[in-house]
């Protein structure tokens, strides 16, 4: 008996999700295409079940890309409709199109001129009529055994809300970058929060030469220190140049002599450094825009103090 009634409840909802798709209208478009160009933000409001629902989809809308934020309808109608402005947007949820204490605010959003996107079971509800766009949610029936707590319904609300997210996300070409930035406690925002003195090789392990050392005695530090590169260094330890495993194909190429070759001669000068305390995700953009795959950190004085490349910050997750 209880596993029954569980599956019936599983089958109800997937029925109603599945019918949504007939939903995915005009008024769809004609929704999402009023909030991209939206210059404040979403204002999503709906009392009992519908508020809890539209707590989560103005949530999915602001991790995503779309400014929004939830108004409680009672408490706007006391003071909290202060927190609208007429460059926003208010999302009204609503099953039966008639809750009270949203329609009590759609005089002054109307004198304000702030654009009603409406969710409702009936467009010819008193919230559809006056609704800008009305998008529908109506389902067959609800899961509940007496027809009446909300389920199949708010199942039905969250997943087109999720709809309009998400097709929101993808008009505006949101990325992971962007996402991370919203979400610097989760993973994803801690990898890209990362900064260079993290993950930057240091002291013994940094393959810096002199400049006036030959190429076969770089070629051997290049080798023990394993980055694809060296730092050429002055006497001070200042930095002056790079040298490459790129580097070291173009110059092999002109048949120089390895042994008499000094690094000074070869070396690429006023290379592209950063600074330790550089977020990785920022110097992975630097590097790809400049086309390199390592460089160096310096301090205040010019000095090598790390060093980077693409392998470590695959290894660190920012790739």
């Amino acid at each position: 008996m209880i596993k029954q009634s569980a599956l019936r409840v599983l089958e109800i909802e997937q029925r109603a999700i599945a019918q949504l798709a007939q939903y995915i209208d005009d008024a769809f478009v004609d929704a999402c295409q009023l909030i991209l160009p939206c210059k404040g933000k979403v204002i999503v409001c709906g009392m009992g079940k519908s508020g809890h629902i539209g707590h989560k989809i103005s949530a999915t809308l602001a991790s995503t890309g779309t400014p929004a934020f939830f108004m409680h309808p009672a408490e706007a109608n006391h003071g909290d409709l202060g927190m609208l402005t007429k460059q926003d947007i208010l999302f009204a949820i609503s099953n039966s199109g008639e809750t009270a204490e949203l329609l009590a605010l759609i005089p002054v959003v109307k004198r304000m001129g702030v654009p009603i996107i409406a969710m409702t079971s009936n467009p010819q509800s008193t919230l559809g009529k006056y609704a800008d766009v009305n998008l529908c949610i109506k389902v067959e029936q609800e899961a509940c055994s007496l027809g009446l707590a909300p389920t199949s319904s708010t199942t039905a609300t969250l997943v087109m809300g999720d709809a309009i997210a998400v097709a929101l996300l993808d008009a505006r070409g949101f990325t992971s970058e962007d996402f991370a930035l919203s979400h610097p406690g989760g993973s994803l925002g801690r990898k890209l929060l990362i900064r260079l003195e993290d993950v930057m090789v240091k002291e013994k392990s940094l393959p810096l030469v002199l400049e006036q050392q030959n190429l076969r005695e770089v070629l051997l530090i290049m080798s023990q220190k394993a980055l694809g590169m060296a730092g050429v260094i002055d006497n001070n330890g200042k930095l002056l140049g790079i040298f490459t495993d790129g580097d070291l194909r173009r110059v092999l190429d002109d048949r120089i002599d390895i042994h008499k070759t000094k690094i000074y001669e070869i070396m690429t000068p006023n290379s592209i450094t950063a600074k330790p305390e550089m977020l990785a995700a920022e110097v992975l953009t630097l590097m790809q825009k400049h086309k390199i795959n390592s460089l160096f950190l310096t301090n205040t004085d010019g000095k090598p103090i790390g060093a980077i490349n693409m392998q470590l910050l695959l290894q660190a997750g920012v790739i």
